[in-house]
């Protein structure tokens, strides 16, 4: 890459084009577009999301700053009618299955990645987030009575915590009904919360060979098996193998459950873990848990630091188009950060694009903290002027 090549260019390089455009193909995205085009439109929507411009109108403004520059970008200006027509029209699956594709290559790339905790199983952590909507602008978005909402479903791998699984729903779509869409994985290990607490389910990972590790709901109805010595220092309070007692729920799940009971003195609370896997310490199944909450931080990530809680757009397709967006940033984000072995954390990846975007220098520089001079003025060898000194 020429040192010469703008910060943004360098950026959007990362991306596979021809890869791309086979997708924009297959959903006729560039029909009858004369010049502003569908990477065009990404471009802009990247930009947005890295600059967290507030409006169609202050994209159209911030781009038209740097005019001079687009050409040499790549990109086309974009009055805010064209891009607002273009988030209307295009459709989302093109950046829902390209999103889907670098999913995959940043897995690739941090498949070696060493996890957290010792184990030698994939962990994958699962889980939902509500993303509100004004019903009156979304009335598509149907979640109660007066409000409206989106929901982004997502696993991700916790080696690198890179998304495995991604799927937009209308807010009232519980959490359960998005996974029969996941590819189960033998020998994976999948943490949840109760809400994914469906015993169908769950023994459908039994049977396939999968392993989970979820909370265990107060209403559940069990007896006991067997009971094995814990480590009472360590906050283990039992380690169990139960079977389920409603016939409802044994019917759905025959087999047997180990149940892991853990005192969290710091928030003053006993937790009760249920899962398929009897081989783990009961210390790890505590631990499997505890990782749980690196889904959390993703979602906090996404909604801090991209532009996916206020929309350019009221249509369902500019809603979900610009949310696809922004997972393919921090993908490509993801990606940058393993190849180019930076240590910084991904908000400050995202804060030195910001302030570089048009700056002309390799990719890699801006990601590195100048050293900071200090002047050391002798008093000996000061010239200043001194007022009153004869």
């Amino acid at each position: 890459m020429s040192q010469r090549s703008y910060i943004f260019t360098q950026f959007l390089s990362l991306l596979p084009r021809y890869e791309f455009q086979q997708y924009v193909n297959k959903y006729n995205g560039d029909y009858r577009a004369k010049r502003f085009k569908c990477w065009n439109q990404m471009a802009c929507m990247i930009f947005a999301h890295i600059r967290q411009e507030d409006s169609l109108r202050d994209i159209d403004i911030s781009l038209n700053a740097h005019a001079s520059k687009l050409y040499h970008i790549g990109i086309d200006q974009c009055p805010k009618s064209t891009l607002a027509d273009a988030n209307e029209c295009w459709d989302y699956r093109i950046y829902e299955e390209f999103a889907k594709s670098l999913m995959q290559r940043a897995r690739r790339l941090y498949n070696q990645t060493e996890l957290a905790m010792d184990v030698d199983n994939a962990v994958y952590a699962l889980d939902a987030s509500t993303i509100d909507l004004t019903l009156s602008l979304f009335p598509w978005a149907k979640f109660r009575r007066t409000k409206g909402a989106v929901k982004l479903h997502a696993m991700i791998d916790l080696r690198g915590n890179i998304p495995a699984f991604l799927s937009i729903t209308d807010g009232k779509v519980a959490d359960i009904k998005a996974v029969p869409q996941i590819q189960i994985e033998p020998d994976g290990i999948y943490v949840v919360d109760r809400a994914y607490i469906d015993f169908a389910w769950l023994w459908s990972l039994e049977q396939t060979g999968a392993y989970f590790v979820t909370r265990l709901k107060k209403s559940i109805k069990w007896t006991r098996v067997i009971s094995h010595a814990v480590d009472k220092s360590i906050g283990l309070r039992s380690d169990q193998e139960i079977l389920l007692v409603s016939k409802q729920s044994s019917t759905k799940y025959p087999g047997r459950l180990r149940k892991v009971s853990f005192r969290d003195e710091d928030q003053d609370r006993t937790l009760t873990f249920l899962s398929n896997n009897f081989s783990l310490p009961a210390s790890k199944i505590a631990a499997l848990y505890k990782a749980r909450w690196e889904i959390e931080l993703f979602f906090k990530w996404i909604k801090q630091n991209l532009k996916v809680k206020s929309f350019y757009g009221t249509s369902a397709n500019a809603v979900k188009t610009q949310i696809w967006i922004s997972m393919i940033v921090y993908l490509i984000l993801s990606i940058m950060k393993q190849r180019f072995r930076l240590e910084k954390s991904m908000s400050q990846l995202l804060h030195f694009l910001e302030v570089n975007l048009f700056e002309q220098k390799p990719l890699i520089s801006v990601f590195q903290f100048n050293e900071r001079q200090s002047v050391k003025r002798a008093e000996e060898n000061d010239k200043q002027l001194k007022l009153f000194e004869y």
